[in-house]
């Protein structure tokens, strides 16, 4: 392993070190994005679609570039997620994108990002989830540079694995920053696809889908279309 690797993977045992269960997901996302050198970072829970979860973005360009994948259910990090294998866009100016949906809403909503990387967090042989790094230049990794960023993550995996209940089963949330923001568009997305699936007596898959058609039928971010659904009160029969 490089140097820079081996930096990087301390810093994220470090970061990890002696802190409360939910500052790791943050405190270990910063150290990702600082150690590898890149514009930004996110870690993703992704145990199922409806149950998807941010767990910690570093900047607002990574928190947009995760809502973005998470409203058009594709993109990098949902790729190596369901692959368990690394995923680059190198150029996102020059090069199509696998995802017409994702490279469309990335290139209108985030035209300063030129790279991003996806790449699975293995809990032994099951993928718990996902990192994705967002960089401002293009090609940005080279083939080191991914083998390197891909050893981080297994160190990443190694820091959460002590959080792995709070993640999965906990009542506690991790400690997100913009709270707000983040409860609003992932947390609050949660409560609503039970809501509705629960009103419509569907599945919370399908109770999903309708929300994110309802977003591109109206051109309305899928946390506005979620805090409608909880504003509406239960109908009576």
């Amino acid at each position: 392993m490089a140097a820079e690797a081996m930096k990087t993977v301390r810093l994220v045992a470090e970061a990890a070190a002696g802190v409360p269960d939910r500052e790791v997901p943050r405190r270990v996302c910063a150290a990702v994005c600082e150690g590898l050198g890149m514009g930004g970072a996110t870690l993703s829970l992704l145990t199922d679609t409806p149950s998807r979860q941010l767990l910690a973005a570093t900047n607002d360009d990574a928190l947009l570039l995760e809502e973005t994948q998470f409203t058009v259910l594709e993109g990098p990090c949902i790729e190596a997620a369901q692959t368990g294998e690394p995923v680059a866009l190198d150029d996102l100016w020059r090069d199509l994108t696998p995802w017409p949906l994702f490279g469309a809403e990335v290139r209108q909503k985030l035209p300063q990002v030129r790279s991003v990387y996806g790449f699975p967090l293995f809990f032994g042989d099951y993928v718990l989830g996902s990192v994705d790094l967002l960089a401002y230049d293009a090609h940005a990794l080279d083939a080191e540079g991914l083998e390197e960023a891909a050893a981080v993550a297994n160190a990443v995996t190694v820091a959460l694995m002590p959080t792995r209940e709070m993640l999965l089963t906990g009542s506690d949330a991790p400690s997100w920053e913009p709270e707000e923001v983040v409860r609003a568009h992932w947390y609050d997305t949660s409560r609503a696809v039970g809501t509705l699936a629960a009103r419509r007596g569907v599945a919370p898959e399908d109770a999903l889908a309708l929300l994110r058609a309802e977003a591109f039928r109206t051109g309305r971010s899928l946390a506005d279309i979620t805090a409608d659904v909880l504003r509406d009160p239960p109908r009576t029969p």
